[in-house]
């Protein structure tokens, strides 16, 4: 799969995103992001209905549980045709296994699957002072990104700054997928580990997930054209 940017359409309601999504009629159908508030709003329909669109898709449910568990619902999720799914490294290597084996259809397919290292929203220090992770932010994600893939992922989420640690220490071929993405003169929000769309491009990220700077621009065609030009172009 080609290097894309991804809208993050977390947004409540089918009909938000619809109308949200019908801004791009006159140019290519991004590929879209399907967060939690969305899809337990609307359920499996609206999935399908985006994806009828003709628009690329990571549903982005972060399953974390126990390995039995994810393993079966990775198999109901395996048949909504979406293009990139996600579970908790945290959840340990057997767990990340079953979450293949759940997606992974009849006929050998499955959508691509990664694993969310530390959220963006997370800073070292709480890192260590709520979760009691003594390692420092890239050491623990360096482990958590080698746990991926060596259960057999496609690639991890972790911020733009840690994309090349990830790149370094499991290969290029190892997808990263970079939330956090702000334009220069944009604030940060409630994310703490962030980057530009030009900054992530250098820094090895596959994928950027953009949420606010274009859902709630002014102009979101316009924002998501100048986050094509300053990450693809």
């Amino acid at each position: 799969m080609n290097k894309d940017v991804i809208i993050a359409c977390d947004f409540s309601s089918a009909a938000e995103v619809f109308d949200f999504l019908d801004l791009f009629s006159n140019m290519r159908k991004p590929f879209v992001k399907i967060g939690m508030e969305l899809f337990y709003s609307e359920g499996p329909s609206i999935v399908r209905e985006i994806k009828r669109r003709g628009h690329s898709i990571f549903l982005d449910l972060k399953l974390h549980d126990i390995p039995n568990t994810v393993r079966k619902a990775m198999r109901v999720l395996s048949s909504l045709d979406v293009d990139m799914c996600n579970v908790h490294a945290a959840g340990t290597k057997e767990m990340m296994k079953a979450a293949i084996e759940g997606l992974t259809r009849p006929d050998g397919s499955r959508p691509l699957l990664i694993a969310v290292t530390q959220l963006t929203s997370t800073g070292e220090d709480r890192m260590r002072e709520e979760l009691l992770i003594n390692a420092s932010m890239e050491e623990t994600i360096a482990r958590y990104a080698l746990n991926a893939r060596e259960a057999g992922l496609d690639g991890v989420v972790c911020s733009p700054r840690e994309a090349s640690l990830v790149k370094n220490s499991c290969g290029c071929d190892f997808i990263t997928v970079t939330p956090g993405i702000r334009f220069a003169d944009a604030a940060s929000d409630d994310q703490v580990r962030v980057s530009t769309p030009a900054m992530a491009r250098e820094n090895g990220s596959d994928f950027i997930v953009v949420g606010r700077p274009v859902t709630a621009a002014a102009d979101p065609a316009a924002s998501y054209q100048r986050c094509i030009n300053e990450f693809l172009i």
